[in-house]
């Protein structure tokens, strides 16, 4: 393939303290010789006054370059520039959605484009693609102000559900994707989201960094984790009930004494006062570091994902369960749009009935041979499988633009 320009806008910095999508991918398509722009976003007057009184591991480069004491463009790896903008968006959150919004948005627009047509210039880089991380706001009107060869619009969270992006983006949202050349996915369900706006949508997976979950290592055991004589049913991350079934999770450790339930992780309120903590047979860990989550996990029989089905976890793709898999667990997960991919190596379940069946067939059935599938199943989602589904669907987009013009 030959190597291509690439512009990237999104909601996440490339010093974010935590995991991005479209960071890995932009590094990924560095290290397979594209090369990257990436502009961080700017600031707006409000988030600017909020870094200057909470200041946070980012903010001291960021006020350097509002200075003007450190350069905008960085290089942070081979063929990979970030931008750290030198520009203070005016902050319009708080305006009705509509055309005064659209006006002040528009300016704000512009003033990255200018900005982003700067670094262009500088970088030689003049036939590029434009890859937006879900930016439907502040990148709303790239597409137009830029003119990119291949403009791409990447879904990875149901956003809107949230009402910080509603209030705009449910508008927005459906017209950038919409407008854009083709619009990408890391699940199935976001990717079925977009085709109600544009057809020509793609599932593209999802990059998942495996490193610590090895399988067939051998782990010290928590001090924590009793040997206990019964069966481990696990669950790893935060416990939130926007996210997990607390009712089904009260049933199932009521149903089946016979095993032990052990959640690896912080708790909200709503975890705090159930009645989980009333069971004999429920352990709750409190949160532990990553390096050490491995090792809870190899005390599992089974691992658990029991999702609270609503707006926003519908549509996520499940990182959780490519770790589990890559250490070979059995899993028994809710059944989404998003799990399909995963069913030939997962047992789903709707309801605390088949999670009961589900658990118990996985505990019957798991062999060696199986734990090497999965583990093998979860290291084929890497961020270069993803970055090749997305630039196989720019190729043909950008053949096919070339088709219509003649």
């Amino acid at each position: 393939m030959i190597s291509k320009n690439v512009v990237i806008v999104g909601l996440q910095a490339t010093d974010s303290p935590i995991g991005s999508n479209c960071v890995n991918i932009a590094h990924e398509l560095a290290r397979t010789g594209h090369r990257v722009l990436y502009i961080n976003y700017p600031f707006d007057t409000r988030s600017l006054l909020n870094q200057l009184f909470r200041p946070t591991e980012q903010t001291p480069i960021r006020m350097e370059v509002l200075k003007g004491k450190t350069e905008e463009r960085q290089k942070i790896a081979d063929n990979l520039h970030a931008v750290y903008p030198r520009v203070v968006n005016a902050s319009i959150g708080f305006l009705p959605d509509g055309n005064l919004f659209d006006f002040f948005n528009r300016m704000n627009n512009k003033k990255l484009a200018r900005l982003i047509q700067r670094h262009l210039s500088a970088l030689d880089m003049k036939e590029f693609i434009l890859f937006n991380d879900s930016d439907m706001v502040r990148s709303f009107y790239l597409n137009d102000l830029l003119n990119p060869v291949c403009s791409v619009y990447y879904s990875r969270d149901n956003l809107i559900s949230q009402p910080y992006f509603a209030r705009h983006g449910k508008r927005l949202e459906a017209q950038l994707i919409a407008k854009s050349d083709l619009a990408v996915a890391n699940s199935l369900y976001l990717a079925d989201y977009c085709r109600q706006f544009n057809p020509n949508s793609h599932y593209v997976g999802q990059g998942c960094e495996t490193d610590l979950f090895k399988y067939g290592e051998e782990r010290v055991r928590p001090k924590d984790m009793p040997q206990f004589n019964k069966p481990v049913i696990g669950y790893i991350g935060a416990l939130l009930k926007l996210r997990l079934d607390v009712t089904l999770l009260e049933e199932l450790a009521q149903r089946h004494p016979e095993w032990q339930f052990v959640f690896v992780g912080p708790e909200d309120e709503a975890f705090e006062k159930s009645t989980l903590h009333a069971f004999d047979n429920v352990l709750f860990t409190g949160p532990k570091k990553p390096a050490e989550l491995p090792a809870y996990l190899n005390c599992f029989d089974v691992a658990i994902n029991p999702q609270e089905l609503n707006e926003m976890t519908i549509g996520n793709y499940p990182r959780k369960i490519d770790e589990y898999l890559a250490m070979g667990k059995p899993v028994v997960a809710t059944m989404t749009r998003a799990m399909v991919v995963f069913e030939e190596f997962v047992y789903l379940a709707e309801s605390a009935e088949e999670y009961s069946t589900h658990i118990q067939k996985a505990l019957d059935e798991d062999t060696e041979v199986l734990r090497k599938k999965r583990s093998d199943f979860a290291l084929s989602h890497t961020w270069e499988a993803s970055t090749k589904e997305i630039l196989a669907a720019v190729e043909k987009a950008i053949g096919s633009a070339g088709q219509e013009e003649r």
